[in-house]
C-alpha cells in the first residue's frame, strides 16, 4: 500500500464526482419530477418592483447578462417553481426561490456554509467540557455564528458542513431526505478482506438497534496486512459504520468521511475550511426541497 512523505498510508480520494442530474425533492423529502414545481410556488413569479431577472443571475455568477438572457429564453430557469423565458420578468431575490437547471441559488449574502475536513481527535461540539479541541476553533474567524451539520465522532476524520442556515441544516439532518455520505473506512485484514464482507455490506446486516445496510461499497485497497473499503449509505444512526464492520468481526483503525450528497472532501488540507462553491450549495440545497 503506498505511503506519503510521512510514512503513513496514502489516502486515495473518493471516485465519485457531483451529479450532472439534480435529485429535487420536496419540502418533505418526497421526490419532484422534472416538470413539477417546488413547494409554495407562486402562479406570477414577476414583481413590479424587482429586478430583472437577467441581472439577478448575472450577479450570482452564472456570467454576463446576455449569457443568462439565454438560461432564460431556453427554460433553463425557474422562478418560485414557475418555468420564466420572458426577459422582462422582475423579480425579489430576497423573497423568491429561483432554481438554474435544478439547482437553488443562494442569493442571501447572511448565509454561509463551509466545508471542514475534521482532524481526528476532535469533538464535534463548539465547547467540551472535559477540555478537548471542539469545532470552535474552526469558526473563530467568522463573524457569522456557525453550527454544524450532523456529527462525526471523536476518532473520526473528514468532511463536516458548518452552517448559520439552520433550515439546510435541520433538511441534511432528516432522515426523510436520505441525504447520501460516503466513508473510506481502513482495518486490519492479514490475507486480505473475505470476498463476501462487500456483498454483506451491500445486502445489510443486524445490529443492535436495527438492520443496517449500505446502498454502495467496495474494496479500494489491501495489501495482505489491511484493507481499505468505501461505503455509502444514507442513515445517520450513531457510529453506525463502525458498528456495520464491527459486527462482522472488523474493527476500524482509521474511519474518513469523503462526501455528503454532491459535496466532496477532495484535497482539503485537514483542520483546514473551505466555503461551498455556488454549484454545490445549489445542488445540495435543490436536494432537500429547497
Amino acid at each position: 500500500m503506498a505511503a506519503d512523505r510521512s510514512g503513513r498510508p496514502a489516502r486515495r480520494r473518493s471516485a465519485f464526482t457531483p451529479p450532472r442530474h439534480v435529485r429535487l425533492r420536496d419540502g418533505e423529502g418526497k421526490p419532484v419530477t422534472a416538470g413539477a414545481a417546488t413547494a409554495g410556488s407562486s402562479s406570477e413569479p414577476h414583481r413590479d418592483d424587482g429586478e430583472r431577472l437577467q441581472k439577478v443571475l448575472a450577479r450570482a455568477g452564472l456570467g454576463s447578462r446576455r449569457a443568462c438572457e439565454a438560461l432564460i429564453s431556453g427554460g433553463r430557469v425557474r422562478v418560485d417553481g414557475e418555468i420564466v423565458q420572458e426577459q422582462g420578468v422582475r423579480v425579489d431575490p430576497a423573497a423568491q426561490v429561483i432554481h438554474v437547471d435544478g439547482r437553488r441559488l443562494q442569493l442571501d449574502t447572511s448565509k454561509l456554509t463551509l466545508v471542514l475536513n475534521k482532524p481526528r481527535a476532535v469533538v464535534s461540539a463548539m465547547s467540551d467540557p472535559e477540555g478537548r479541541r471542539d469545532l470552535s476553533e474552526f469558526t473563530a474567524g467568522h463573524p457569522q455564528r456557525l453550527y454544524h451539520v450532523g456529527r462525526l465522532d471523536y476518532e473520526t476524520e473528514g468532511l463536516l458542513l458548518l452552517t448559520n442556515d439552520g433550515e439546510l441544516a435541520h433538511r441534511l439532518t432528516h432522515p426523510s431526505f436520505e441525504v447520501a455520505k460516503t466513508y473510506v473506512c481502513r482495518f486490519d485484514a492479514p490475507g486480505g478482506p473475505p470476498r463476501g464482507l462487500v456483498k454483506t455490506l451491500r445486502e445489510g446486516v443486524q445490529l443492535e438497534d436495527g438492520p443496517a445496510r449500505a446502498d454502495r461499497a467496495r474494496v479500494l485497497a489491501q495489501d495482505g496486512r489491511e484493507a481499505v473499503v468505501e461505503v455509502t449509505l444514507h442513515e445517520g444512526r450513531n457510529r453506525i459504520v463502525r458498528r456495520m464492520f464491527a459486527s462482522q468481526g472488523f474493527e476500524l483503525t482509521a474511519l474518513m468521511r469523503t462526501r455528503i450528497g454532491p459535496v466532496l472532501l477532495g484535497d482539503l488540507p485537514s483542520g483546514t475550511t473551505r466555503e461551498l462553491t455556488g454549484r454545490e450549495l445549489g445542488t445540495l440545497m435543490a436536494e432537500v426541497g429547497l
